[in-house]
Parts: C-alpha cells; structure tokens; sequence
C-alpha cells in the first residue's frame, strides 16, 4: 500500500496527505481485480468501498469517475453536452468542433494530458480521457478533429463494477462578479456555464481504448470545454471588455459579422499560413485548411450568410483592392497565382489573440517554410453483412456493425471457445457447425467440410464481411467510408509525336493537394505539369506531367510523404535503367 500511494501521489501531486489516506487507506479493506477491456488490454483494478477508485493500464494509473466525484478538480475539466455521454459510454472519442470556449479562454494542456469530462451545467466528471493535442494545436486546427481519446465512462462496465451511483450535482464554480451581472448576460452564461481546473495533471501519453463496448460508428461527436475560474476572478476588467466588445459585434446584422469574419481569416492566413514557396495554390486549399483553421474557437465560416455568397466573388473583391491575383490555371480549378504581402491591409493586421503567427504558421509548415504533408492513419474496417447476422449476433452485433480486425477475431475466437469447437484431437482445427457451415462455407463445401484450420477459418470470416475503411487526417475527424480504399494511381500514357506523359490519380483521397504534387515535380524534373478534371470521379483532378517521372514520384511519395507503398498502385511501370546506346 506504501508503494501504490507513492505512485498515487506522483501521478497527482495535487493531493493532500489526508486525501491521500482517504484515497488508499492504511487499514481499511482494498481490493485489487484484473480485468481485460474489449481490446485485451489487461487492466488492474483498486477497490475501496466497494467501487473502483483507481484503475491502471500498462504501468500508468488513472482515476475513475468514483473518485473524481469526490476530487472533481483533481484533472483538468472539459464540458460537453449531456446527450453525449450515452455514447461516451459506447466508446466513442470526444471531437473538438462542438468544444464551448469560455471567455478567458481554453484551459493550457499539452498533447498526452489526462483530462477530466464534464456535463454542461455540472462539474461531476464523467469521463476520463488523454488530449490528443495540446490548447495551441487545438486552436491552430481551427477546433476540428479528434480531442481526446476516452478511457473510461459513467455508464461503462468499469463504472458497473462499483455501486452504480449517478454522478452527484456539483454547481459551476462563479465569482463574485459573475453574480453581478445582469439577467440576460446569465441567460447566455447558462449556456456556457465555466467549471472548474486544478493544479498540473501527469502527461502520460497513452494510447489504448477505455472499458466499454467500442461502436465504430460513431465517429465524432459534440464536446464543450470549461474554463478556470481563477483567471476570471482575476481578471474582472478584462471580463467587462470583453463584455463591451460582444456587445459592439452583437449590434451588426449577422450577415455583416461573417464578413468580418471572413476578412478576419483571410489576413490571418495571408499573413501566417501562406508563404510564395506555396503559389499558385487552389482557392479550395487556401479555404479549408488555411483559412479555417484561422477561424476563432467557437465560430465557423459559411459563406453563404455572408454577403458575398460564393469564395469566388470573396476573392474577386480582394483582387479589386490588389491584395492577391486568381487565375484559372485548368478548365474549372481557380488558384492564387500572387499575393501582395507589402499590402497596407496585409502589413496592418494584427493576429487576434490566442494565436501567434509562429505558432499558427508551425502546425503546416516546416522551419523553411513549406508545407508538411503527414500521411493520413488508414485503418481497414469490416461491416456484418446479412449472411453473417448468426456468427456476430451472439457477441450483440447486429447487421452494419463496424468493427476492426482485431475485433473480428476477437469476436470468432470467443465463439469457438464458448460453444466447445476446438477439434480435441488437434488443436490447430475447429469443427464447423451448422452456424458456421452456413455463414463461411460455399454450397459445394457444405458436405465436404468438416474441420478448418484457424487462419482459414478468420480470412473466409473476413473475405465475407462488408470491406471499409477508416481515414483520419491529422486534426481531423475519422471518416468511414465503403469498400477498400483506391490507391494513387500511376499510369503512362501516350501522346501524339509518340510522346510520354505520367498521369496521378485519386492524390485527394490521401490529403494531397494535387497542385502543390504539380509543382513539386515540375520543379524537380523541370517539365511541363499540368491538372485536369479526372474522367469519371466527381470533384477530383489528375495530375500529368511530360516524360516517365515514376522514379521521381516513387521516391517523393515513399520517402518524403512515407506513404506505404500498398496505397501506391504503379510503380512498377518505372523505365528501366540502364546504359544508353
């Protein structure tokens, strides 16, 4: 117990001596359980009570929600909204996009911070969870993506363990201030009602899933953040500013605070995000991943309740003030061919705070400037289909659950195992029964087959299942998609005076900017590059380049964009080397 109290009181320094005693008692009865989590995660469990209070994954302890209820300022605490916790409990991950910004700002946390999750209105902890960035990150993402990754929840079969008690109602901390104000400003604080942060949480970075039943359905949700008290009751000045501030923007039409909004994002990229290395850059680009993520927490550009209504007259008018010049370099596909950064406008914005233009430039590009592409994680993913309704139905899936390979097996293991068909003779085999003769043979096999071996058995399971696929860009929510995903699409082609060009197809599906592929080759192999509207895929281009490049593509791809080279389709069409005659 010495040891385990030691190890209590380094992960959370903040505790007292007397809540650590409270926490792992010298004489009163702890119980220690192992468990194992949907993953195979083992788990060990430490009782005091009769619930679990602390619970520790490969050599890292966490707090539950038991004994967060009685600490609840023991982490850092972030909000959401109540109807998210039944699938906080299902095993989904918090998402950013509906993340609550109080008016002093987000809570300071690095990537691989533990953190507390809150219901809106309540500062009981719900859930316990590891930030998968850090406030700056978070914000220089313009808010979206994944948050935090969950480990465990109210309502989740670690929280069964205990009594089953709901979470008690702790009132939002206020300040004195706070009461002072009027009733409509307590009106908009019910919405945003701040909860409490407390003193410096362990930064174990920890990558597992939590305790209860993983839908991979859902794959992004709504979450709210709280703000520390201490900063608005020491800054009560600031509070009222910021009072007269809002109130200003809340005079304008809302069809004006869009436009302000989009003049505010457009700078701010111009001035931090865009460098000339960049140019030309398709409008598109420069709209979803720079200017978004310019877009202050809380707040989401749509052109359409602006004045402008579409991004091109948006940009027309910037070209009228010759702040930058668009061009149509292909048939359909606009880019900005220059900017003027000695522009008046450009020179005497200033970035708002909570950014930097350090920070805000750092997160897409390197220390010379370019852009840093990181490789999308893709994740192969399968569906229950109609025929394999019997095999899954017994572990709770149902037709159109999503699940991993891991899980898959998981789920065929635990069924051989429970209904006793490991062959006696020979382990290696499984008998097939009539669930299974039905869901993975074919009508010819059914007489024939007996035993299958378990690799065979795991691939037909999967060969049956519906194939998906999982893509998640960096800072961005996960999105499934059917079937496999296509591979980048290398071809050669030939063109009149028996001419070669390289053709590149499907770039956007791994988050490349075909333009920017365009001119990172011509400038290697200094050759015409050019995109064009791809035949037969809606809303995507290709790119052609003179001359065989696949050596030149492989190596930039493979090497600089470390995409595995199974998403890579054609590289063997390379030439050949060797001596010319």
């Amino acid at each position: 117990r010495r040891k385990l109290r030691n190890e209590v009181a380094a992960a959370f320094p903040s505790l007292s001596t007397e809540q650590l005693a409270e926490l792992v008692p010298n004489k009163e009865e702890l119980n220690v359980i192992k468990i194992h989590s949907h993953k195979g995660e083992a788990i060990t469990v430490y009782m005091n009570h009769r619930n679990p209070v602390l619970f520790e994954v490969e050599k890292v302890l966490y707090p539950t929600v038991y004994t967060l209820w009685v600490y609840p300022d023991l982490l850092p605490a972030f909000a959401t909204w109540p109807p998210v916790l039944q699938k906080l409990a299902g095993g989904a991950d918090l998402m950013l996009p509906g993340v609550v910004v109080p008016p002093s700002g987000l809570p300071q946390v690095q990537r691989g911070t533990l953190c507390a999750v809150t219901l809106l209105g309540n500062r009981a902890p719900v859930a316990v969870g590891v930030a998968t960035m850090s406030t700056e990150e978070m914000l220089a993402a313009g808010m979206k993506g994944k948050g935090f990754a969950v480990l465990h929840a109210h309502l989740d079969h670690l929280w069964e363990y205990g009594d089953k008690s709901s979470p008690p109602t702790l009132a939002p901390l206020v300040t004195d201030s706070a009461t002072k104000e009027s009733a409509g400003d307590e009106e908009e604080l019910q919405g945003k009602e701040p909860g409490s942060s407390c003193s410096p949480e362990p930064e174990q970075h920890v990558h597992i899933r939590d305790l209860s039943l993983k839908d991979r359905d859902t794959c992004a949700e709504l979450l709210g953040k709280e703000e520390l008290p201490e900063n608005r009751a020491a800054e009560p000045a600031e509070d009222a500013n910021t009072g007269d501030q809002q109130e200003a923007e809340d005079s304008r039409t809302p069809q004006e605070q869009m436009d302000a909004l989009f003049n505010q994002c457009f700078f701010h990229a111009l001035k931090c995000k865009v460098k000339k290395s960049d140019l030309p850059l398709l409008t598109s680009t420069f709209l979803g991943s720079h200017m978004v993520s310019c877009c202050p927490a809380g707040k989401q550009l749509d052109i359409k309740k602006s004045s402008y209504k579409k991004f091109s007259k948006f940009l027309q008018c910037m070209q009228h003030q010759r702040i930058l010049q668009v061009k149509e370099l292909s048939k359909g596909v606009e880019s900005i061919v220059d900017v003027d950064w000695k522009h008046p406008d450009i020179k005497a914005f200033a970035v708002p705070e909570g950014f930097s233009s350090a920070s805000a430039a750092q997160d897409s590009k390197s220390e010379d400037g370019e852009q840093v592409y990181h490789a999308p994680e893709i994740i192969p993913l399968y569906g229950v289909s109609t025929k394999m309704i019997p095999l899954f139905q017994e572990s709770g899936h149902r037709k159109g659950s999503i699940l991993s390979s891991s899980e898959v097996r998981n789920i065929i293991i635990n069924y051989v195992k429970s209904n006793e068909l490991v062959d006696e003779t020979n382990k290696n085999f499984v008998k097939v029964n009539a669930i299974l003769c039905d869901c993975l043979l074919d009508k010819s096999e059914q007489d024939e087959i007996s035993h299958l071996k378990w690799d065979e058995l795991l691939s037909r399971c999967l060969e049956r299942l519906q194939p998906l696929h999982q893509v998640t860009f960096p800072g961005q929510e996960p999105v499934v998609r059917k079937g496999n995903i296509e591979p980048i699409d290398i071809s050669i082609a030939q063109r009149s005076s028996n001419k070669k060009v390289t053709i590149i197809k499907n770039l956007e599906l791994y988050g490349l900017d075909p333009q920017c592929v365009a001119n990172t080759l011509q400038q290697k192999v200094q050759a015409s590059a050019t995109i064009s509207p791809a035949p037969g895929a809606k809303d995507r281009v290709q790119v052609q380049i003179q001359g065989n490049q696949i050596h030149h593509l492989a190596k930039m791809l493979l090497e600089e964009y470390q995409l595995p080279r199974k998403y890579i389709q054609g590289l063997e069409k390379a030439p050949k080397l060797g001596r010319k005659k």
